[in-house]
């Protein structure tokens, strides 16, 4: 707005005075040499004849209304002088009113109507005009460098000039710092953002052995089928981020949901039952992503933003999850069982949020539903819910909203 607010100076200084022979304003002027219209001057021209129009037809619309005022006071005062009111039915009299209420509606009507349209193409010149405003920043910063270049004695000969000039330098500021602080603005947003609704998420700082959470599950973790989702906004993935790790004394990496550089993968009872889906993740940006796997027929798949992304059959066929282990976010359990000697290489960077856990696999349309960045954040898992299951930060992870 300050921008917008600007901008009326610069037309004072695109318009000479004419003067008279003496030097002075007078009855005798000499006519002004015609000048180059600027960008500016021809948008200023335009919105005074949209004024000027605007004004026409208010100024006809008001005529007619008048116009059609007098012609029905004539009619009454001709039927007032005729006796006919006195002499007709109460009826007559009647109809003359409505018809007087008809005519002032109609044309009460119509000025709303022109106005109305007067509006609607006013507000489109308005964002005509700052859009070229904000096209033309670049450009005005590019001409006040080169009028900088000038020799002082030319800006001394033109006062004008130097005025022009003095006042697009102001323009150019003023939308330069509207600019930035709409910049502002998107990037404080979009750091607040959370998706589907969530109002915590979990921070992982840094990448650190120490930065982990743990989670308690709801219920045995002994399981024939699984869906994981979760929220994921990646600071930066490595050759191996860990989302999900379920692991045993026996088996450290049992289950993982796994990031590696722009692929998501899944492993169920070891590295060898891997499933990958290539080519879905970005960092920085949000994500939502899910795991499902079934014992009866080894089926896995992976679904990013609620689109499936991956689906293997003979994945750990007939295989069941051990009970009685750990469940980590953002970190894998170390062989030894030892937190010191897990591995900082593998830890998650960034923010998660809306994590669940259920122990069969959910249809296609549920996990579409889970991936509506504008949903509900109620929807909770039986092994693990979000919001209700323990889920504790370690080290440096934090909760934020």
């Amino acid at each position: 707005l300050s921008a917008v607010q600007t901008v009326p100076a610069l037309r004072s200084f695109s318009i000479p005075e004419c003067v008279s022979e003496e030097g002075s304003k007078g009855a005798t002027q000499i006519p002004c040499p015609p000048q180059d219209l600027s960008r500016w001057d021809k948008l200023f021209i335009m919105l005074e004849d949209y004024q000027m129009k605007q004004d026409m037809l208010l100024q006809q619309n008001e005529d007619m209304v008048k116009a059609e005022m007098d012609s029905i006071r004539r009619e009454l005062h001709k039927h007032n002088n005729n006796n006919v009111c006195v002499q007709a039915s109460e009826n007559t009299c009647k109809c003359i009113s409505e018809h007087m209420n008809r005519n002032l509606n109609q044309a009460m009507d119509q000025l709303r109507e022109a106005a109305d349209m007067y509006q609607a193409h006013n507000n489109e010149t308005l964002q005509q005009l700052i859009q070229y405003s904000r096209n033309q920043a670049t450009h005005l910063t590019m001409a006040m460098k080169s009028f900088s270049t000038y020799p002082k004695e030319q800006e001394a000969s033109n006062a004008d000039g130097g005025k022009l000039e003095r006042a697009l330098m102001a323009t150019v500021a003023d939308l330069q710092r509207v600019h930035a602080q709409l910049a502002l603005f998107q990037r404080a947003t979009a750091h607040r953002f959370l998706p589907s609704g969530c109002e915590m998420a979990l921070l992982f700082p840094m990448r650190s052995k120490h930065i982990f959470v743990e989670v308690t599950p709801s219920m045995s973790m002994s399981l024939q089928s699984f869906t994981i989702c979760l929220w994921a906004k990646v600071t930066q993935s490595l050759n191996k981020t860990v989302l999900f790790s379920y692991g045993t004394k026996k088996n450290p990496q049992e289950l993982q949901l796994l990031l590696a550089r722009n692929s998501l993968l899944l492993t169920v009872g070891g590295e060898t039952h891997l499933v990958e889906a290539h080519s879905v993740v970005t960092d920085g940006q949000w994500g939502h992503f899910c795991a499902a796997w079934s014992s009866e027929q080894g089926l896995a798949t992976l679904w990013v933003n609620g689109e499936n992304a991956a689906k293997v059959p003979g994945v750990a066929e007939g295989h069941v999850l051990p009970g009685n282990g750990f469940i980590l976010l953002g970190q894998e359990r170390s062989r030894s069982g030892i937190y010191r000697d897990m591995d900082s290489s593998v830890a998650f960077t960034g923010k998660m949020t809306g994590v669940n856990m259920w122990n069969h696999m959910l249809d296609a349309g549920r996990i579409k539903e889970y991936a509506d960045q504008d949903g509900y954040c109620d929807s909770r898992g039986n092994v693990i819910g979000w919001g209700v299951s323990e889920i504790i930060p370690h080290g440096g992870a934090q909760y934020i909203n």
